[in-house]
């Protein structure tokens, strides 16, 4: 049997944290430059979140593609790639005058960067790299640790647009991006290779499947199919509120810093929750865990948008949305690898993440469209709340344990 030689635990949980604390940490203040952007260009606020919707759906539509190139060839590759485009995109982003070429830079090569270096390339490592019994637990800890580069990135470009203006900030960040590449090394796993036993029968039995039964395995898996719907309603209701919040914010008289503030609250309380969502996921079951993440950020988006606004109202908020933020994350990679083995996980995950990502993409659109339309947010509020149960509804029938198909076992002739 062929195994590939397994990276360090240490090598894999520090150099994983530290790739997506920079490609989810730059991200992670994108809204900030929402403001800026439009005044300098003269744009509408839909203009802006069209591209960053766009981000969004290229991200998810490429990533299952780039899950399989990562799957096949290891991490590195796709790992060097996501940089040079991480800072290609935030350069042309900072350049671009027309709407057309913002669109081409942040929508299309910013997000192909992002399926190239978070989570669904570095969850594929780790799944390939440490055993079931503490993966829950590590791309808990890794995205605990990545968490708190957002924390850490947003106050950081709030002083480079503050320093530096909007357009010097993003070339600083650019040379950020490019960072990935030497930390990528500690991530330089071997391509994982289908592997093949012989049964007493005198037949060949493939341990791991091919990528095509993979596939179709994953899409007549019903638990599959629910895991990747509710993950819709993660990427609506965070996408949404990452870009959207500090205008919705501007729009009712609070200081600037407020909304700085809240997205580095956002990032920091992050940090907690998708640690003890990785470490609840051995204890308990996922699916559970997944059902009371999204019924409890309904609860929270009812009880912002039907008090009075308030800097204290807003922390409150932030703290505890930031808890909810990425938390559905490591249960639901885990559910993916406990479902449907790790050969094809980085492909498969990206499968689901890709549900995540057309959710991205209407928040952040609708967001934009119906504030132009309407003048006010309101409409996606109570949309985002009610898709929250939704998503609890659907996670809970989920078994994550539920035994895949058997393999097809083909034979082989005997030797005469």
């Amino acid at each position: 049997m062929n195994h590939p030689s397994r990276l360090p635990l240490a090598q894999l949980l520090l150099c994983g944290a530290l790739v997506v604390t920079l490609s989810m940490g730059i991200r992670h203040g994108f809204g900030l430059w929402l403001q800026p952007i439009v005044t300098a260009r003269g744009w509408s606020r839909e203009d802006f979140a069209l591209a960053m919707a766009v981000q969004n759906l290229v991200w998810g539509a490429s990533g299952p593609f780039i899950g399989w190139w990562a799957d096949r060839q290891g991490a590195f590759r796709v790992l060097v790639a996501g940089s040079l485009l991480y800072a290609l995109g935030l350069l042309g982003m900072a350049q671009s005058a027309q709407s057309a070429w913002f669109m081409v830079s942040t929508g299309l090569t910013i997000g192909l960067a992002q399926a190239c270096t978070t989570y669904a390339v570095v969850y594929g490592v780790l799944g390939r790299h440490i055993d079931a019994h503490q993966r829950s637990w590590a791309m808990g800890l890794t995205a605990a640790a990545g968490s708190f580069g957002q924390f850490l990135m947003v106050p950081v470009s709030s002083l480079l647009i503050s320093h530096l203006g909007w357009q010097h900030a993003l070339w600083t960040l650019a040379g950020a991006a490019l960072l990935i590449i030497p930390i990528a090394r500690g991530l330089h796993d071997e391509p994982h290779r289908q592997t093949t036993s012989i049964t007493p029968e005198g037949q060949t039995a493939h341990s791991e499947p091919s990528t095509r039964s993979a596939l179709m395995e994953a899409l007549q898996h019903r638990d599959y199919l629910l895991l990747t719907a509710g993950y819709f309603v993660c990427g609506f209701q965070v996408a949404f509120i990452g870009v959207h919040l500090p205008s919705y914010l501007k729009d009712h008289q609070m200081a600037p810093e407020i909304a700085t503030t809240a997205l580095a609250l956002i990032g920091l309380f992050n940090v907690f929750g998708t640690y003890a969502s990785g470490v609840l996921g051995q204890r308990l079951r996922k699916p559970w865990i997944l059902s009371a993440i999204y019924a409890l950020r309904a609860v929270t988006i009812i009880l912002f948008v039907t008090q009075p606004l308030s800097a204290w109202s807003v922390t409150l908020f932030a703290a505890v949305m930031g808890t909810l933020w990425l938390s559905t994350v490591p249960p639901t990679n885990a559910i993916v690898a406990q479902m449907l083995g790790i050969r094809n996980l980085s492909m498969l995950g990206g499968i689901v993440f890709f549900s995540h990502q057309i959710g991205s993409f209407l928040g952040v659109w609708l967001g934009g469209r119906l504030y132009d339309t309407t003048g006010s947010y309101d409409v996606v509020w109570w949309g985002a709340v009610a898709l929250g149960i939704a998503a609890a509804l659907l996670n809970l029938p989920i078994q994550e344990h539920r035994t895949p198909q058997r393999r097809a076992v083909a034979p082989i002739a005997k030797s005469a």
